[in-house]
């Protein structure tokens, strides 16, 4: 079996009590941040924070001289452990709002990733582990048809040429937050379920089909 040097830390608050004039409390919090003379502090040993592993080496009494091995996350320092995450959440949650601006579908690999991330998240609010078996992405949602706010301006002219109601107006006068509350409120209230449906009973149609045909049938 396998012998093991594990470094373990624990932080202890040191603080000091001392008195400032004023004028206001964030005055007084400026001048007590801003003062290094520490001569009176002292150790908060009851506010003692969490332990947790800062280095771990293959062999025995091996601190700092055998084989180093690499630490699990989840056995770092909460605080540190929502630090590194943090920016992967970020870089993640970059990927997904750039993907809805631009009215596209997220990848399913960075789905996955998000999802992973977010179970991760999860484990370091909760104090547990990092999760061991990875997180099973969403299933692929497949986009039937996207309503394309340019296009819906292509079509006013065409409009306004059939329908008396809009002779008095050109197309310029109809601006893009026009065209984009209009194609807010249509995409709220039209109902494509009949639509949906229909593409979902042929899918799986189609997808029987290829599985008989794989199957020699």
């Amino acid at each position: 079996m396998p012998t093991y040097t594990v470094e373990t830390t624990y932080r202890v608050p040191v603080y000091r009590q001392r008195t400032y004039d004023a004028a206001t409390p964030a005055e007084a919090c400026r001048q007590a941040i801003d003062d290094d003379d520490w001569s009176n502090d002292k150790l908060d040993y009851e506010a003692a924070g969490e332990t947790y592993v800062t280095g771990i080496w293959l062999g025995a009494d091996a601190a700092y001289s055998g084989e180093a091995v690499p630490v699990p996350s989840h056995f770092d320092e909460t605080i540190q452990r929502k630090a590194a995450h943090f920016e992967v959440l970020f870089g993640l949650l970059k990927i997904v709002v750039a993907d809805q601006g631009a009215q596209r579908r997220t990848d399913a690999y960075w789905l996955a990733r998000a999802n992973a991330a977010v179970a991760k998240a999860e484990a370091i609010i909760e104090g547990a582990r990092d999760p061991d078996e990875p997180v099973a992405p969403p299933r692929p949602v497949h986009i039937l048809a996207q309503l394309q706010e340019d296009r819906v301006r292509d079509q006013l002219a065409s409009v306004i040429e059939t329908d008396r109601e809009f002779a008095s107006l050109t197309p310029d006068q109809v601006t893009d937050g026009d065209i984009h509350n209009a194609c807010v409120s249509v995409a709220a209230d039209i109902d494509l379920s009949e639509e949906i449906g229909a593409a979902e009973f042929r899918a799986a149609l189609a997808a029987l089909r290829a599985a008989k045909q794989a199957k020699g049938g």
